[in-house]
């Protein structure tokens, strides 16, 4: 059974087909039988131990005549085969991509030769036309009719030349084929002047290629992209609008009618949502085409059916504009190897009359619709076809799907409590006189339903009826990414935690009363990465709001609450993308059936062309201290690139009551929403560009001095009073830099007849638990118990005439109500360059949380 033979280790087959291995010189041939069982041990365990092979030998009488050292030789080799297969499965699966990705790039320079020699023809002729200005003045005008951008544009005249059109299947088949040539002209010819989407670059690992319109009449978006899909699943999954489309409320397909070439036409109605309060909602009256073309593509194609085509006629909907969609559709092709093509347009005119002018630009811009609906598209593709090669169980336990299914749910239910829609149960409260806060209530059976099957230690909801507080604002200066990023990490610079275990109560529980303001009511939050999209640009979480059973003693609540939490749009190199932070309470089993009540943000920008900022901003307010002559951040910041921006927020906050509390409901939902309006104003101001100059840090109020300056004055007054160094500064750091990174909390307060905080470093700011932004609501006081107050007051004077004061180790408050030990403290007087008292600072040394 062996043959000798010189060489190393290496695998053979003999003339009848038997495996051999050769180890040490040795040909080992091995029967089919005891083939099939190294196979079956090998699936069972591809890396077996000295002793496990022993064990198998013994195990398996086939294998008795073989070695040990012969059996780890073949599983050696075994394992090496595999990971040759794999990798060579691996590079395959990128070749094909990138023969695919290279085949769309092919086809998209002949789109541009042919676009390039267009623009050269016109050119030509319009510097005739030029030259000739007189002459043609009194000549014929029929050159009306001449390409201007890529597009041919028809008098009126002309366009009536086309012979009148009926709802026959006759007449409608003529609609959809002129539609099914004008998609084609549009996706892979040159009706439409595409330019490339900003900040999009095609390559293996990207989306795809992305373009929008320019110059064409209303907005419009075209993809190019490569999924693993085959072409009737992709066009299963695209024709789901409501599944991949966020905005898209309803899709009713009135009529079904099959074609000769084995297609049909569907006659679709269509609602969109409005994304925010101050516009109406869309709606669609389109005809559907799908066909495959003799190459074997498969083609969708969708337009709008209106008077000029003489086609079936939908009636207008109350609360919507009847927008219009031009050809569009997909055109998706088989890919060699697996997968599909596909070539996706949006063309769309949604009126932009018909809402306030300063919200024009949200219904103008192509690249919101590139970023909302044709990125949507092709990403969801994307998703699915991970989520299709690669099956796994995700985050506590679910499967991508479900997951993705309870996204679309809190995006839904946002959408839903944000528009208000009276055919769904909403109707409007009275204004108390102030028009800032909008107030829906929705007592409806079928809101109501999942709140209603909820029960928490026995007790079944009380809730009868759901009420929504909303309202809108424009914001200047500030990018939505950043503002989105700030409300999702700080909380507490807008929540409160009473109203947040009162709507996590109203949900799970019955016995729950309306929640009571106190001071400095907030647990520390705790994120729980759950599932993201395939590029990160949504994500799902479940936050954890710890310790909250102490502010309502009178509700059973758990000590943690948990939320359901959607955000998206915080990739600041994102262009015209918008930004959406949308949670929901749930309870800690979270449960599929569990019902979901979302509340929320929603920030877009209104001018989506200007540039974007840099990532090298940060997020943190505070650390734009660091940003002066001697700092070390990027030159390249984008404070200095990004122009004037606006964008509009909406906010959305819904609550679970009973129906005889709802006047003291909307009382506390219209109070609080105006309080995050406050809130949100406030970090707006902070996080504004023009707060960061471009060599110095935040902006200090009038009359302060530049944080370099004060951080001098500091150390200064320090050396002056203690006799000793404050700071031991290294290198090249500036002083403010190594104040900023103290270990010791440091804190200034104004000299006012009730000082507040005027300035602190990291550490100080996480004693208070408080941002730069919120630091000046604090004031001296409020963070000492009654013993420390008195203390203080005691010994205030002595700092105003001796410079400086010791305190023995105590007890201080967080602005959070969190108490804070301290070793001891350290209060001295900063004196400016006249020697003037400036501020009062305060060090805490080995401070912690108690």
């Amino acid at each position: 059974m062996m043959a000798v033979s010189s060489g190393g280790s290496r695998d053979s087959r003999d003339s009848g087909g038997q495996k051999m291995i050769m180890d040490n010189g040795k040909y080992v041939r091995y029967t089919p039988e005891q083939v099939e069982a190294l196979e079956r041990l090998y699936h069972e365990c591809p890396k077996p131990s000295s002793m496990r092979r022993q064990q198998l030998i013994r195990e398996c009488p086939i294998l008795s005549n073989i070695e040990p050292k012969q059996i780890k030789v073949w599983f050696q080799n075994r394992r090496c085969r595999e990971k040759q297969r794999k990798e060579a499965s691996r590079l395959q699966a990128v070749n094909r991509k990138l023969t695919a990705m290279n085949k769309l790039l092919m086809e998209e320079n002949d789109r541009l030769q042919k676009q390039v020699s267009q623009l050269v023809y016109e050119n030509t002729f319009f510097r005739q036309q030029t030259q000739n200005a007189a002459t043609l003045a009194t000549t014929d005008t029929s050159c009306e009719s001449v390409v201007t951008s890529g597009q041919h544009h028809l008098t009126p005249q002309q366009q009536h030349q086309h012979p009148p059109r009926d709802a026959s299947p006759a007449g409608l088949l003529s609609i959809a084929e002129e539609t099914l040539t004008e998609f084609l002209s549009k996706a892979t010819g040159t009706a439409v002047e595409w330019v490339q989407m900003p900040g999009m670059k095609p390559g293996p690992d990207s989306i795809g290629i992305v373009a929008i319109s320019h110059g064409c009449t209303g907005v419009a978006a075209r993809a190019c992209g490569l999924v693993g899909l085959d072409p009737t699943r992709v066009a299963e999954i695209l024709k789901d609008r409501p599944s991949w489309y966020r905005d898209c409320r309803s899709v009713e397909v009135v009529n079904v009618l099959p074609t000769g070439s084995s297609g049909t036409i569907e006659l679709l109605y269509m609602q969109l949502y409005a994304p925010t309060t101050l516009a109406p909602a869309r709606d669609f009256w389109l005809l559907r085409y799908t066909s495959v073309l003799e190459d074997g593509s498969l083609v969708v194609c969708e337009r709008s059916l209106n008077n000029t085509q003489n086609g079936p006629s939908m009636p207008q909907a109350p609360h919507f504009v009847r927008a219009e969609m031009l050809p569009s559709g997909y055109l998706i092709r088989p890919c060699e190897g697996g997968g599909s093509i596909i070539h996706i347009v949006d063309h769309m005119d949604l009126e932009p009359w018909s809402v306030p002018e300063v919200l024009r630009p949200l219904y103008e811009s192509s690249t919101l619709i590139a970023q909302k609906t044709t990125m949507a598209a092709l990403r969801h593709l994307r998703q699915i076809s991970q989520e299709v090669s690669q099956p796994s169980v995700t985050g506590w336990g679910r499967r991508p799907a479900a997951l993705r299914a309870l996204s679309q749910r809190l995006s839904r239910g946002f959408n839903e409590a944000l528009n208000g829609f009276t055919d769904e149960g909403w109707s409007m409260l009275e204004s108390d006189g102030i028009d800032d806060v909008t107030v829906h209530v929705n007592s409806s059976p079928s809101k109501m339903m999942g709140v209603q099957l909820s029960y928490v230690n026995g007790f079944p909801s009380m809730s009868n009826a759901v009420l929504c507080a909303k309202a809108s604002m424009l914001l200047q200066d500030v990018p939505p990414a950043i503002l989105l990023r700030f409300l999702r990490e700080h909380r507490s610079e807008w929540a409160d935690s009473s109203i947040d275990a009162y709507s996590a109560a109203a949900v799970k529980a019955g016995p729950c009363s309306l929640p009571v303001p106190r001071a400095g009511n907030f647990g520390g939050q705790v994120i729980l990465p759950l599932a993201h999209t395939i590029e990160h640009e949504e994500f799902l979480e479940v936050i954890k709001l710890e310790n909250m059973a102490h502010y309502r003693e009178d509700m059973i609540m758990p000590s943690d609450i948990f939320l359901l939490q959607l955000c998206s749009g915080v990739d600041e190199n994102a262009v015209g993308n918008c930004a959406e932070l949308v949670f929901a309470p749930i309870d800690a089993s979270f449960s599929d059936d569990a019902p979901i009540i979302p509340s929320g943000f929603r920030i877009i920008p209104l001018d989506s062309g200007k540039d974007t900022p840099s990532p090298n901003r940060t997020l943190d307010l505070a650390s734009a201290l660091e940003v002066g002559p001697t700092g070390n951040k990027a030159s390249g910041d984008s404070s200095t690139q990004c122009g004037s921006t606006k964008s509009v927020i909406t906010i959305a906050f819904q609550f679970a009551f009973e129906m005889h509390l709802q006047e003291n409901v909307a009382s506390m939902a219209r109070q609080y929403v105006r309080g995050i309006i406050a809130s949100v104003q406030r970090v707006a101001l902070a996080l504004s560009p023009s707060r960061f100059g471009s060599n110095a840090g935040l902006r200090p109020p009038p009359g302060s001095p530049e944080a370099h300056t004060l951080a001098r004055w500091i150390c200064q007054s320090y050396r002056c009073y203690l006799g000793a160094e404050l700071l031991k500064c290294e290198g090249n750091e500036s002083i403010l830099k190594t104040l900023w990174h103290h270990s010791d909390a440091v804190l200034c307060c104004s000299l006012k007849a009730l000082p507040v905080f005027t300035f602190a470093n990291q550490a100080g700011l996480d004693m208070l638990e408080t941002t730069l932004v919120a630091l000046q609501d604090i004031t001296l006081e409020k963070i000492f118990d009654d013993s420390g107050r008195k203390t203080l007051c005691s010994e205030f004077p002595q700092i105003m005439q001796q410079g400086f004061m010791c305190l023995q180790s105590g007890i201080c408050l967080s602005s959070m109500g969190r108490p804070i030990s301290y070793e001891r403290a350290v209060a001295w007087k900063v004196l400016n360059e006249e020697e003037n008292a400036h501020c009062i600072c305060f060090m805490f040394i080995n401070w912690s949380f108690v």
